[in-house]
């Protein structure tokens, strides 16, 4: 891992260098002994204020913490920390992204084995979840009114008692302007 230092209105002294290599080391584990990881590390000091920051690079990513206190030790330990529980984060994110990922055998078999796939075989689909669910009120009417409080509402869609067969029915808009009548 690569670290540089900006001082402001401060000397980088080699025990401030120290004390942040030191207390980046879980961070340096997270992410790999030979990784590309870059840590900038900016020291400020305005009156009696010690601030401390930490822009931390690695691959596409930025980990960012700032910190503020009357001693400069603490203001970086506490930075660290930040960036440590952020790259956690990161990197847990990651692993399930990966773990969570679909085979590429599933997605195409013929290339996965070199072999042309049976036609009716299709991959392994996920069970669809229940997001949200709203309740609505049934109200007798015609499809024609149905259709005037549809474009009142804004809603994609209306259920109603059609008022002529007493039957439940579902109303919606279509993509080209139309709308379409469910009736069971």
């Amino acid at each position: 891992m690569d670290f540089e230092y900006t001082g402001r209105h401060i000397d980088v002294t080699p025990a401030l260098r120290a004390h942040v290599e030191e207390h980046f080391g879980k961070v340096g584990n997270l992410f790999g002994k030979a990784s590309t990881a870059r840590a900038h590390v900016i020291i400020d000091v305005v009156k009696n204020r010690h601030i401390a920051e930490i822009l931390f690079h690695w691959r596409e990513h930025t980990l960012t913490a700032k910190d503020t206190n009357a001693d400069m030790y603490q203001a970086l330990t506490r930075c660290i920390d930040k960036i440590e529980k952020q790259a956690l984060k990161l990197k847990k994110k990651i692993i399930e992204r990966k773990q969570d990922a679909v085979p590429l055998s599933a997605v195409a078999p013929e290339a996965a084995t070199g072999t042309a796939a049976p036609e009716n075989t299709e991959p392994e689909r996920r069970a669809g979840r229940i997001i949200a669910a709203r309740r609505y009120r049934v109200k007798p009417m015609t499809a024609e009114e149905a259709v005037m409080s549809l474009a009142e509402d804004g809603d994609q869609f209306v259920v109603f008692r059609d008022s002529d067969t007493d039957r439940l029915s579902v109303l919606y808009k279509r993509k080209d302007g139309n709308y379409g009548l469910i009736q069971p």
